[in-house]
């Protein structure tokens, strides 16, 4: 018996009472400040779209400020308090939420809820990030470009709540799996610093030459949702990809053979990656097709090494187009260099993301432990036994 199903025996035998949030917790606007009134010193202050790109769960300090003059008219967030950005651009963004562990106050900018309640901060955020609550956010939110959750709709949100020490052990057994995270975290950083390291030529070592010469890109092929499957099964089992990789399988490939992919439209538009085989590619996505000085692996590392979501068109609906593509500058060594360059690459990539290279196998254990707790750890029955039955000793 884990030390959690322990506690759940002696303190709630009998099931766990769901509440509103709306009863544990007291649920406010943001202020109004902006990105143009960040400050080199002052009040700590989080904008809501710092939430998605910069925090992670958990936070004690700022990578931002304003002034002690623009925080008095702001909405303050208290220690414990959790953050959440309410308007996103897709549905999967929106609610992202991280608890403030800082001991001073943080103003909170506008399109975010401050809120302030009786739980476990950490409990909290682990559990406005599974799919328990995913699938009430969905019934919540409303607009079609943007996407919202009105702060007081939020009052309605069921969650379980447990003892304060079942909270408490919870948080233990999740927080335990952030060492993958930061290994896993340190091995991406190693991979990106070798990576540009690798692609950065001094001067005559390489031509630089239009991403136009050096390949051919085009669009994919429209098609309608209808036709795409969630799943892969026998009669759907060709990869199609979208403007951010792999959105479903099709009947029928479009391609076949080994290339890079660029995804043109949406949030991420930039992202890149690669297929091989046979697949389809929509009207979102760019098939790049090396000529005969630029190998496909070569040209993939390159691209993502660039950064291309920098180049998207701004608007509600941000896009890049294929023309704009076609007229950035690569370096291009020779194809001996290239090859080099490659073998390198793929060999600390496979490292960097595949956890069976170079990490314990418990490690990986470890990580589908998480993705079965992160979901269902935090899912308890309103009444009889609970629903964490895992048998998996954590710890």
């Amino acid at each position: 018996m884990t030390n959690l199903e322990r506690l759940i025996q002696e303190l709630c035998p009998n099931g766990v009472e769901y509440k509103k949030l709306g009863d544990v917790a007291t649920i406010s606007r943001g202020g109004n400040f902006q990105k143009k009134d960040f400050v080199e010193q002052g009040v700590p202050c989080i904008h809501y779209g710092q939430i998605y790109t910069k925090y992670g769960l958990f936070v004690d300090s700022t990578l931002t400020f304003i002034s002690e003059e623009k925080a008095k008219k702001q909405k303050m967030a208290v220690k414990n308090d959790v953050i959440m950005a309410v308007t996103s651009e897709n549905i999967e963004d929106v609610c992202k939420s991280l608890a403030w562990l800082g001991d001073e106050d943080v103003a909170v900018s506008g399109h975010s809820a401050i809120i302030h309640h009786t739980l476990n901060p950490k409990y909290l955020v682990y559990y406005l990030h599974t799919e328990h609550f995913n699938s009430q956010k969905r019934k919540l939110a409303h607009g079609t470009k943007v996407i919202e959750v009105t702060p007081d709709r939020l009052n309605d949100v069921m969650l379980p709540v447990p003892p304060l020490e079942v909270q408490r052990e919870i948080v233990r057994v999740l927080d335990s799996f952030t060492l993958l995270t930061a290994e896993l975290t340190a091995r991406k950083k190693q991979y990106e610093y070798y990576r540009n390291k690798l692609l950065t030529f001094r001067f005559n070592e390489a031509k630089s030459i239009r991403l136009g010469d050096a390949c051919i890109m085009k669009a994919g092929k429209a098609i309608n949702t209808f036709s795409i499957s969630e799943e892969k099964t026998e009669n759907y089992k060709y990869e199609c990809y979208g403007g951010n990789g792999v959105r479903g399988y099709v009947e029928s490939p479009s391609h076949q053979g080994e290339y890079p992919i660029i995804g043109r439209q949406g949030a991420l538009c930039g992202n890149v990656n690669y297929a091989q085989g046979e697949f389809y590619a929509t009207e979102h996505a760019v098939v790049v097709d090396g000529t005969g000085n630029a190998l496909q692996r070569y040209l993939y590392h390159m691209l993502t090494a660039m950064n291309l979501n920098q180049y998207k068109s701004q608007g509600a609906q941000p896009g890049l187009a294929v023309s704009k593509l076609e007229n950035l500058q690569i370096k291009l060594p020779s194809i001996e260099i290239q090859e080099k360059i490659v073998k390198v690459l793929d060999n600390f990539e496979a490292i960097c993301t595949d956890l069976n290279i170079g990490l314990p196998a418990e490690i990986e254990a470890r990580q589908k432990q998480y993705e079965y707790y992160r979901d269902l750890l935090l899912t308890f029955a309103e009444t009889g036994s609970t629903l964490v039955t895992d048998r998996a000793e954590c710890n």
